[in-house]
């Protein structure tokens, strides 16, 4: 038996058409260095529509992938609703990428137009000679006349954003396409080997919005001023572009001022109500605010920290000292990437709430999941058993771009490639990567829960752990410390610290005070980077 449903296809511009007229007066801000550029949702509604007609006169009148080189403001909201919209490929370039990954990806993805921020003009000036795909540069924003040459030094027409735009008619008929067809892409970080290519559908970001705005995940809803610090490069912008145009909630955009200063003048002026961000930009925040006391940061209900474990400590200083809620949530790239939240249940408090905000969160409605051991047998989930994480879902990818290698994928599920155990009640607790969980004597040692409880030194700033060879054990932990400005401490402090709070035989012998936690272009601890240093003598290792 057949429904009697209409077969309406989902699509981003039908995303940017309820946004730009339903919620019409919402406004997108863009911090700037003189303070706030401000839009309606109505007026980016037309720009969107003269952006289509631009690009059309630019020759992109099919899939062909248009690229941005961009921070966070309008005219990149602008093209994630527009480009897909129009029927065409959004790729949005990691800007904190190699010169050589770029260039990569840019070539794999086959960009034929790359539209670029005023302020990283000059970077992509010296990319374009090894991107023959490219014909179209369109910057945004004034450049001097020598980055202009530059940029179009190798054959590529260069344009100024708003004057293209000023040139075309307000009017444009979006396509109806099929919803199963590529909106956007996105390539993985590529800690290892090439980033790999993953595309997004129509119908994939429209039900993941659509998750975005439930209570139970991040409760994106008409009123919020979001400010949306996660990069638009990054996993898709954690879908918060489409969950905000659904929703009626304004987007406060801060361009490329990423600093712990001008983030507090934002929530401050603005008046955000919630905000996104990897762990690293909330510990800088927290520290701003803990010395400005004066700041008035009232507005601001919540945050959602996502792209590595927050530290518990990270969350409760800003519960106890801001009244701000730390919101965990866990995903990658290839799930676009909303796989967990962690809201407790229902009518619990105190302390027990937080044994649930602690964890990577409950898997949200259509995410499947499976932990699988290392024998390969499903394991079960009461929240004890460890294994392999395996996904899938409606917004989850099933392949790379382009990549024949099925290792990543086992019977229709992605493999996460993270280590965890799950609850009777669906809640995460990632206890490692895969490749990081460090393989001691035959037992396993989580390298994040030490990381967890070292960063909850009250003089310490970040703490990154790897596992190093050791003849006897095979693999012990070697533990690398960032303290606190003016702040000292010894070895034997911190390992009886430790001692006090996890298994002694998990407890460090080899231990490093670094300057700074090397990170990847998406701010994650980057232990490859740890491990090479400790594999060349770079590090200063001191024994327990």
């Amino acid at each position: 038996m057949q429904s009697t449903m209409q077969d309406v296809p989902l699509l981003i511009s039908q995303i940017l058409d309820y946004g730009t007229s339903v919620h019409a007066n919402a406004e997108v801000v863009t911090w700037t260095a003189q303070g706030p550029r401000r839009s309606s949702y109505a007026q980016v509604g037309r720009d969107c529509a003269r952006l289509a007609n631009a690009l059309r006169s630019l020759g992109i009148d099919a899939d062909q992938r248009v690229g941005t080189f961009m921070w966070n403001n309008e005219e990149h909201l602008e093209l994630y609703l527009t480009v897909p919209s129009m029927g065409a490929v959004l790729h949005a370039l990691n800007i904190r990428l190699f010169p050589e990954q770029l260039v990569y990806i840019a070539r794999h993805a086959q960009d034929q137009v790359v539209v670029v921020d005023d302020s990283l003009a000059a970077v992509l000036a010296r990319l374009l000679p090894q991107l023959p795909d490219v014909r179209h540069v369109v910057v945004n924003g004034p450049v001097p006349d020598d980055v202009r040459t530059a940029l179009g030094a190798s054959g590529a027409a260069v344009h100024d954003y708003r004057e293209l735009l000023d040139a075309q008619s307000e009017q444009f008929d979006w396509p109806q396409l099929d919803e199963r067809t590529a909106a956007a892409m996105c390539y993985t970080s590529g800690t290892t080997g090439n980033p790999k290519g993953v595309v997004y559908s129509h119908r994939s970001n429209v039900l993941h919005a659509m998750q975005l705005c439930l209570p139970n995940a991040l409760g994106v809803a008409q009123g919020d001023r979001l400010l949306a610090v996660v990069p638009m490069f990054h996993a898709n912008a954690w879908g918060l572009p489409y969950g905000a145009l659904l929703a009626g909630a304004s987007l406060v955009l801060p361009d490329r001022f990423l600093q712990a200063e001008p983030l507090a003048t934002m929530i401050e002026v603005e008046r955000c109500t919630a905000g996104a961000a990897v762990p690293t930009i909330w510990t800088d925040l927290l520290r701003h605010l803990d010395e400005h006391p004066q700041i008035d940061t009232s507005s601001l209900g919540r945050v959602i920290v996502g792209g590595s474990a927050c530290p518990p400590a990270l969350m409760r200083a800003f519960q106890e000292r801001h009244q701000i809620t730390v919101l965990h949530a866990w995903g990658m790239t290839e799930m676009s990437p909303l796989g967990t939240v962690a809201v407790p249940p229902s009518g619990v408090t105190g302390e027990e709430a937080w044994r649930y905000r602690e964890t990577q969160g409950r898997l949200v409605p259509s995410v499947q999941a499976r932990l699988v051991g290392p024998d390969g047998s499903a394991m079960p989930w009461d929240g004890e058993s460890v294994g392999e994480l395996q996904v899938k879902g409606p917004w989850i990818t099933g392949s790379y771009y382009l990549d024949d290698d099925g290792s990543s994928f086992e019977d229709g599920w992605l493999r996460t490639g993270d280590v965890g155990t799950l609850t009777p009640g669906g809640y995460l607790r990632l206890t490692d990567r895969a490749k990081d969980v460090i393989k001691s004597g035959g037992e396993w040692i989580s390298s994040v829960d030490l990381e967890n409880i070292l960063m909850g030194h009250p003089k310490v700033k970040e703490a990154s752990v790897v596992g190093v060879p050791d003849e006897r054990w095979g693999e012990r932990p070697l533990a690398t410390i960032v303290l606190l400005a003016g702040e000292e401490l010894t070895v034997t402090e911190l390992t009886e610290y430790l001692a006090e709070r996890v298994a002694k035989w998990q407890v460090p012998e080899r231990w490093a005070f670094i300057d700074e936690v090397p990170k990847t272009s998406v701010g994650k601890f980057d232990k490859k980077a740890i491990r090479a240093s400790y594999a060349n003598g770079l590090l200063d290792v001191r024994s327990a």
